[in-house]
């Protein structure tokens, strides 16, 4: 402003503060998306549809950060670039603006209206107070959305500078401009002292938000595709990372079925290629070590076999020689008829054993086969008991159902009732029942309990194993220790079960079933 007391004052700028402060409402540059992330217990998704996930979910945070750095760098420019420009050219129209003190009103009002048709970079609303007197280029002479903060900061005495800052009235962004008009002198044109003069302008930014909207929605419009193109990729990662460990599951499956032959075929360096190479070399030597055991253990029945069958023949002459000896032990003293007996007897041992022994290689072998036939099972358990003399009734109670046939292999499951009987005579105590009966489901069940001690739960797990002893400190006992595992081979060839347990009242009990 240049006062007509000194009309060749030249006047100089001041620089501009700017200075923002909130008013009635949030301002413009408030105005940024938030996300709320609703917190969910993670589900138990594939490993497909979490590796998809985390692309995907990658691929959203980088187009969501970029997306809010254009927008914030654009909205940056975007307001700084018109508000510099609408200060700059106000500051201008006020510094070139020429009026008479005191003010003429009418004067002053078209001077605002001229200032507010050349407003850049589009019109302005422009306000002038002095004292009391204010004036507009409209017809309401004070603006609303003009803050008693700007008015503070263009009044004040000491250092009049031009301010500026956004507001929010009605949802509507404004920018507000105060520049107090100086006065100055050619004496001294660098000092400048405040006429008491100050004028506003008030520019809305509704274009500009606009424009920054339209970021916005092209951003998110942009991000959309993105993703949308970003989920192929993502199937592509996952199919090739899934692919190795796809081949991984079905080798291990395939191994675990017995083929130890399988293999991955590894291609590439990385950690995937590198596990299938482990996975390889694990499998190679599991290979060798199984073939190995494989052939120690064929040797170690062939031997048994071989030692069975050869033992065979001269136990055969020795069991012959001893039945001589029994029959004349009786004219022998008698520490010789003992020592007879004692051989007599042992050879028997030794014969039973080594025809378990031949027994058991059988089944090593899968030499055994069954050879069936529909028989009279009540017959079939009587006959047992008859031919090895267990018709004691105080030793052995037979509740037989009569009338169940079944197509069995009489010879093995003579061989099962017997072992049974014999072992729960030798290590239980009388009474032994054995029950024959048919269950509910069509099964024949056949049971063998005593009245001994039971079996100790530790030994339990155990009793059908091949020469197991449930007390270590006995070196021999009366049987070979190989009839219970006779009996469950001859059970599993009829395709049932058989199965040790202690009865709650005592003593231990032996239950077969097989399929009728």
């Amino acid at each position: 402003m240049h006062p007509r007391e000194e009309p060749g004052a030249v006047p100089a700028e001041g620089p501009a503060h700017r200075h923002e402060a909130p008013a009635s409402g949030p301002e413009g540059d408030a105005h940024r998306p938030r996300t709320r992330l609703r917190g969910r217990r993670p589900r138990p998704f594939g490993l497909r549809t979490r590796m998809v996930f985390a692309f995907l979910l990658v691929a959203a945070v980088g187009c969501g950060t970029t997306a809010a750095l254009t927008y914030r760098a654009a909205r940056s420019a975007i307001l700084e670039q018109t508000q510099n420009t609408a200060v700059s050219t106000f500051r201008q129209q006020v510094d070139d603006l020429y009026v008479e003190l005191p003010v003429d009103t009418e004067m002053l009002r078209d001077q605002l209206q001229d200032i507010a048709k050349k407003g850049k970079p589009r019109t302005w609303r422009v306000y002038a107070e002095y004292g009391s007197l204010r004036v507009s280029s409209t017809d309401r002479p004070v603006s609303s959305v003009l803050t008693p903060e700007l008015r503070a900061r263009a009044h004040a005495r000491d250092t009049p500078h031009t301010s500026f800052q956004r507001v929010v009235k009605g949802g509507v962004p404004y920018l507000t401009i105060a520049v107090p008009a100086l006065f100055r002198t050619d004496v001294a044109p660098e000092t400048a002292r405040p006429t008491g003069l100050v004028l506003y302008a008030v520019m809305e930014l509704r274009e500009d938000e606009a424009n920054i909207e339209a970021l916005v929605t092209a951003a998110r419009d942009g991000a959309l595709p993105a993703l949308a193109i970003a989920f192929i990729p993502a199937l592509l990662a996952a199919r090739g990372v899934l692919r190795p460990v796809r081949e991984l599951r079905h080798a291990a499956r395939s191994m675990g079925r017995g083929r130890l032959d399988t293999r991955i075929h590894a291609k590439g360096s990385d950690e995937l290629a590198d596990l299938a190479r482990t996975f390889n070399e694990s499998a190679a030597e599991l290979e060798r070590s199984v073939t190995e055991l494989r052939r120690a253990e064929a040797r170690a029945r062939r031997f048994a076999s071989d030692v069975s069958h050869e033992l065979r023949t001269p136990l055969a002459g020795m069991l012959a020689v001893t039945e001589v000896l029994d029959e004349d032990a009786g004219t022998l003293d008698s520490d010789t008829a003992r020592a007879v007996r004692l051989i007599s007897a042992e050879t028997v041992k030794l014969a039973v054993l080594v025809e378990d022994l031949m027994e058991i290689s059988r089944f090593d072998a899968r030499a055994a086969e069954l050879h069936t036939d529909e028989v009279d099972v009540a017959d079939c358990v009587r006959k047992t008991l008859s031919s090895r003399r267990w018709t004691d009734p105080g030793q052995v109670h037979a509740a037989l159902g009569e009338g169940i046939r079944a197509r069995l292999d009489p010879r093995r499951f003579d061989v099962v009732v017997a072992n049974l009987v014999g072992n729960a005579l030798r290590h239980g105590r009388p009474l032994v029942t054995v029950r024959v009966y048919v269950d509910d489901d069509g099964t024949l069940v056949t049971q063998v309990s005593d009245r001994g001690p039971g079996i100790h739960p530790d030994v339990l797990p155990h009793v059908f194993e091949r020469f197991y002893k449930a007390d270590p400190a006995r070196a021999r006992s009366t049987g070979s220790g190989l009839g219970l595992a006779i009996t469950q081979e001859n059970v599993r060839l009829h395709g049932g079960t058989v199965e040790a347990a202690n009865h709650p009242a005592g003593g231990a009990v032996f239950t077969v079933r097989i399929p009728l």
